[in-house]
């Protein structure tokens, strides 16, 4: 086995002893994409480019700080407003201004909705909105749809013995440390299967439904229609979680696309590109529920949120993003289906075109996703089996990462025909495919 170890896994071996998982957010663990040999941390980051510890300079044809830059990295228009607040204060004995102006533009964005609040992660972003939605509805139940956070609330759903969240994000959330009393307070349902929540809904108290529109494929059947019925008629509040999909589409939440409104959305990793803040807007009747509970929070009031927020929705809107990465994540789902089928793999895809993945169609699935990215690592891109899209990904970048892929690709092939064998291919441990204890 080679040792490919530079700075950044000598660095990781010692977060390991000093950070319990190694990283704080799971996705961003090495062992998810090429155990032992994967950079780990970044030195700086601009446009598509990534430098290592080592200054080893990277294509970033993977997932774009986990789909939070889809202007690039750096972004001079948002960095430059940044700056400004950073010379100007970022904190205060009084609020920022720039909460209120952003607030009012996502209402404007959102012409259903009167009123917003603001966090910084998703994860409370979420929890926040379940609060409201709770204390608005006056029912503590909740059916939910797709990966909503770490939060109590959400990893409830896995008290009753089995593991059903693995369908929602990832295999094996251990609710360890979650309240036992939590059990049977969140019930989970699946995409498109509106008998299912029917039925969810028929036998409990629901007071909140919350879901994701669209993650690996969109609505059938009227399918969120439905649910926007049913959710009116039972006097239930309807959630759209929109801190993935908000703003690759539309201008705004993805729920555009299909004319169905919710309750509330959320808005989170795009809208600041790469800044942490995020939004919950609602309709008032519902919002005002908030000032019948307690939520509130220091930082939740720093100003350099609000103003990567405005400047990002400024840039967006005027060049309109989200077509430029959705055209981007066609490309690439083309180029991946052609690939396949010049090798004669077999593939699947699944994803919006701005936030797309592929995953091999065989027993070695794991194996070939840790070569493509032990292979394409060697010449200098990273990249996984997913894709997510920035203005800043050219043609020229794609026919680089499609010219190095094909290569991969062809040994996949000779490994599918038992010409070469994969294990002795890879340098290292296989990856991990869900949340697993590091030792």
């Amino acid at each position: 086995m080679t040792n490919h170890m530079g700075k950044g896994q000598e660095l990781y071996e010692k977060a390991k002893t000093l950070i319990p998982g190694g990283t704080m957010l799971l996705s961003k663990r090495p062992e998810m994409f090429l155990p032992d040999q994967w950079p780990a941390y970044f030195s700086k980051a601009k446009g598509c480019k990534i430098w290592d510890l080592d200054g080893k300079e990277l294509l970033d044809m993977c997932i774009m700080g986990i789909g939070t830059n889809t202007l690039g990295y750096g972004n001079d228009e948002v960095d430059a407003a940044v700056m400004e607040t950073v010379k100007s204060g970022n904190m205060s004995t009084l609020s920022c201004p720039e909460e209120v102006y952003l607030a009012e533009k996502l209402v404007e964005i959102n012409p259903w909705a009167d009123m917003v609040r603001f966090a910084r992660s998703g994860g409370e972003a979420n929890s926040i909105a379940i609060r409201i939605a709770r204390a608005a509805s006056g029912k503590d139940k909740v059916a939910i749809c797709g990966y909503h956070g770490w939060h109590d609330w959400y990893l409830s759903a896995n008290l009753n013995g089995g593991d059903d969240l693995s369908g929602h994000l990832l295999p094996g959330l251990n609710p360890n440390g979650v309240p036992k009393n939590l059990k049977n307070t969140v019930y989970p349902f699946h995409y498109n299967n509106y008998e299912e929540l029917l039925s969810i809904v028929e036998n409990n108290e629901i007071g909140v439904i919350k879901m994701e529109v669209v993650r690996n494929f969109g609505p059938e059947d009227n399918f969120l229609q439905k649910v926007r019925d049913l959710a009116t008629a039972k006097n239930i509040v309807l959630i759209f979680d929109e801190c993935t999909s908000g703003f690759r589409e539309t201008f705004g939440g993805i729920y555009k696309k299909y004319g169905v409104e919710p309750d509330m959305a959320m808005y989170g990793k795009t809208i600041g590109n790469g800044y942490a803040l995020t939004a919950i807007v609602g309709r008032k009747s519902v919002m005002e529920a908030t000032q019948t509970t307690f939520i509130s929070s220091t930082f939740w009031t720093e100003r350099i949120g609000p103003t990567a927020a405005l400047a990002t929705l400024k840039v967006m809107e005027r060049i309109k993003s989200w077509d430029i990465i959705t055209a981007t994540g066609k490309k690439m789902q083309a180029g991946w289906t052609t690939l396949a089928d010049t090798h004669g793999l077999s593939i699947t895809l699944a994803g919006i075109p701005a936030l797309t993945t592929y995953s091999f169609n065989s027993q070695k699935a794991l194996e070939y996703k840790t070569l493509v990215a032990q292979e394409m690592l060697k010449k200098g891109i990273l990249a996984s089996t997913n894709f997510y899209a920035c203005t800043e990904h050219s043609d020229e970048m794609l026919e680089t990462y499609f010219n190095a892929l094909d290569e991969v690709f062809a040994k996949i092939a000779q490994c599918e025909k038992d010409i070469l064998k994969v294990e002795s291919l890879l340098e290292g441990p296989v990856c991990h495919s869900g949340f697993k204890r590091l030792n």
